[in-house]
């Protein structure tokens, strides 16, 4: 039985899946969490809870916190569940890693996926296809750039997670030069960097996620999985996925990764280009996905494997997995299929074969109700509001 406990940084979707995915394999698990929304704490996998200060406007607080609730007899394992705490947590890896076994890169490996404009310079520079894209500082960068581009085009954030903080959106698509001028305006108001990128046409199924294990360069275990629904529709996160095995994407993944220098688990992503049919490199995520759950149910237990090897030095190897198995953030599904019916337009097989698949649910388990109970809680809250 492992004794050695697992810290994970924040509890909602991603670090509710981290969670579970130790929880019960019987890992002590501890959780530090800084949002009121978050589910994940109150999980019964979950044996102490702490509330710290946001790692996004209080680093230093958040990181001081972090360590004033260490053990001071045994390293604990220490896994950011979300771009905040990874940030946070890679920019003061050297000070947190005398307190635990930290479960990231520092922030000079970090910052080459977390900011996009570096991940696309690294994916150009090592022949990996990505969409057409363009910094813009100013006003008239943009009017250039757009002029070059044409219409439509996307308004991307260099820093994802914090653009979404702020619009709860995670990119703008721009139909003309007013659009994309006003979305450069709001995001300049809040000091967030843009990038202009070409529209890559396409379905929410289009989209593929690309998850491993790598450590010195060689991927040890992998995982891929195709996007069937999104939330909102074309640029949302992901309501359904299912698992497939996919070796085209599996390749670029791993020449993205290993040119990243990235070690341990990453999820990488890539939409299909229904224009040529290749794979365009979207983005790199340094910490454990929305849909860590589907690998699990899948046979493939990332955050297990990942303890196994930092906490008691078990290199992990190949793994299979079951593919067609879906993964469902079941209030998501039902509330954006609701909002978004008629511009959709599912078949009612279409829509109900998740549900009639096997199948894992991203909040919802019989055996671990409290998560979903709030869940549902915090959405009819905000309806109301």
């Amino acid at each position: 039985m492992p004794n050695t406990p697992a810290i994970v940084l924040s509890s909602h979707t991603i670090g509710l899946g981290v969670i579970r995915a130790l929880g019960r394999m019987g890992v002590p698990v501890t959780v530090f969490y800084y949002r009121e929304e978050d589910m994940g704490h109150l999980s019964k996998h979950v044996r102490r809870k702490v509330k710290v200060p946001n790692p996004s406007t209080e680093p230093a607080d958040f990181v001081r916190a972090v360590i004033e609730n260490a053990n001071s007899y045994v390293k604990q394992l220490l896994i950011p569940a979300d771009d905040d705490t990874l940030v946070a947590v890679s920019q003061h890896k050297a000070q947190l890693d005398e307190h635990f076994i930290v479960a990231c890169e520092d922030w000079e490996t970090v910052q080459s996926i977390i900011d996009k404009k570096y991940t696309y310079r690294l994916a150009e520079a090592h022949g990996v296809p990505s969409p057409k894209t363009f910094e813009v500082k100013s006003l008239d960068e943009l009017e250039r750039c757009a002029e070059i581009m044409g219409f439509p085009l996307i308004i991307k954030p260099c820093h994802s997670h914090l653009y979404f903080e702020v619009f709860r959106k995670k990119m703008v698509k721009a139909h003309n030069l007013d659009e994309a001028v006003c979305a450069f305006k709001e995001a300049d108001a809040h000091g967030l960097a843009l990038m202009l990128q070409e529209h890559i046409p396409g379905d929410d199924s289009r989209g593929v996620n690309y998850n491993s294990y790598f450590w010195d360069g060689k991927p040890l275990v992998e995982f891929t999985a195709e996007k069937v629904r999104l939330a909102p529709p074309r640029f949302g996160v992901p309501r359904v996925l299912v698992s497939k095995n996919m070796p085209e994407v599996i390749d670029l993944g791993r020449k993205i990764v290993q040119a990243a220098g990235y070690r341990g688990y990453s999820c990488t992503e890539f939409k299909k280009d229904v224009r040529d049919g290749s794979y365009k490199l979207m983005e790199i995520n340094g910490r454990h996905n929305l849909s860590s759950m589907l690998s699990v149910s899948c046979g493939i237990n990332f955050p297990w494997l990942e303890y196994k090897h930092r906490v008691e030095g078990v290199l992990p190897g190949h793994c299979e997995f079951k593919t067609g198995a879906y993964w469902i953030d079941l209030t998501k599904d039902v509330l954006f299929s609701l909002k978004y019916l008629r511009e959709e337009r599912y078949s009612l097989a279409e829509y109900f074969r998740p549900y009639m698949k096997p199948h894992v649910f991203a909040i919802f388990d019989r055996g671990d109700l409290r998560p979903f109970v709030k869940r549902c809680f915090d959405f009819a809250s905000n309806a109301a509001k």
